[in-house]
């Protein structure tokens, strides 16, 4: 017998709480999409929190997800220590020039103040009106750039790999001033209504630094910041590697880590079932060639490997779904999602299911 339908809010804590809600959630994080849907083009969308506000809406609607999505762009936290951004006709925004030219600005650095920041308090003011929506029925996700991962924009990554190796007192130094900065950013956004942080790290995946280099850096750095975060963090890797991090990861009191699709779901199941949550892992890069079809081949085996027993919530690999990625997919994932994710999951076989063709 189904569970009774709950709202996204209730699915998504029943399943954070290792036990099954009445289907998978589903998080599907649209952000550029949100511009298709007002045609707008992209800078103009995020020149507005407004846009947001109801492009996020419109995009809930449409397919199905689980969670609105407060997050802009990277290059936004940039911009709050001096930064530019630089817009695309048809991909994310990136960063401009570094805002961190030599190793020796690090030493006068001034720590943004998140409140009086223009740029970020379009996202606090994202953040309040969809809160003012959809109340505590859905959650609201926001995000900020962990303090390990953030000088990649700051600076550059052959300049930040440098200071890393090269200059460990001032790596330090930096370290201080991203965590003050992140600590606020975070927690302003879980003020102005957002129910999570996404906590970014792509540096700290073991695709791209070694394993002992992050225990005695970005883990320690990611174990100070997430214990002053006032609300649950979701640690993601940003299509890295983590299955061989997974109990530094835990280590840092993280509620859920993002799964690269590089890796094997059943593999994370079996080293997280009680102990975290694990959230992924569709290729969003993949996803911009797949059939219908292959979109719900790809959301049965996810659901068939990480499902059972709840802990699992169903997205993207990369924590942001590419502008190519068609209607017609995005559709059929909410479809598979209705059709494979219903609890309980009498179709599942005792045997992990295969990886589609």
């Amino acid at each position: 017998m189904n569970t009774p339908t709950m709202n996204s809010m209730q699915r998504t804590l029943t399943a954070l709480g290792q036990k099954e809600p009445d289907q998978v959630p589903l998080f599907l994080l649209t952000t550029l999409h949100g511009a298709k849907e007002l045609n707008l083009t992209i800078e103009d969308y995020f020149s507005r929190a407004e846009h947001v506000v109801e492009g996020q809406m419109r995009l809930r609607q449409k397919y199905r997800s689980d969670c609105l999505y407060a997050f802009f762009h990277a290059s936004i936290e940039t911009e709050a220590w001096g930064g530019t951004t630089i817009f695309l006709p048809d991909g994310p925004p990136l960063c401009g020039a570094p805002v961190i030219q030599r190793p020796q600005d690090i030493d006068t650095l001034q720590v943004p103040q998140v409140v009086t920041c223009a740029p970020l308090a379009k996202v606090l003011a994202t953040i309040r009106a969809l809160k003012q929506r959809v109340g505590d029925t859905v959650p609201i996700v926001g995000v900020a750039i962990s303090p390990f991962s953030l000088p990649v924009m700051q600076m550059g990554f052959h300049a930040y790999l440098e200071l890393i190796y090269e200059q460990p007192e001032r790596f330090e130094i930096l370290m201080r001033a991203n965590e003050a900065f992140t600590v606020a950013w975070a927690n302003a956004q879980l003020e102005a209504g957002a129910t999570a942080i996404c906590y970014f790290d792509p540096v700290a995946s073991s695709t791209i630094v070694p394993r002992e280099l992050y225990q005695r850096t970005g883990m320690r750095v990611a174990q100070r910041t997430i214990s002053q975060i006032k609300g649950p963090t979701a640690t993601h890797l940003a299509s890295g590697r983590g299955l061989g991090l997974a109990e530094d990861i835990m280590s840092t009191g993280t509620a859920v880590i993002g799964v690269s699709a590089q890796e094997d779901l059943a593999q994370w199941k079996q080293i997280a079932a009680g102990r975290i949550n694990l959230l992924g892992n569709l290729n969003g890069v993949e996803m911009r060639r797949w059939t219908p079809q292959q979109a719900q081949d790809h959301v049965k085996t996810a659901i068939a490997k990480a499902a059972r027993g709840g802990g699992f919530i169903l997205g993207d690999n990369h924590g942001e779904i590419p502008w190519q990625v068609s209607e017609e997919v995005l559709l059929a994932i909410g479809d598979a999602v209705q059709r494979w994710g219903r609890y309980p999951l009498s179709w599942v076989a005792d045997e992990h299911a295969t990886e589609p063709a």
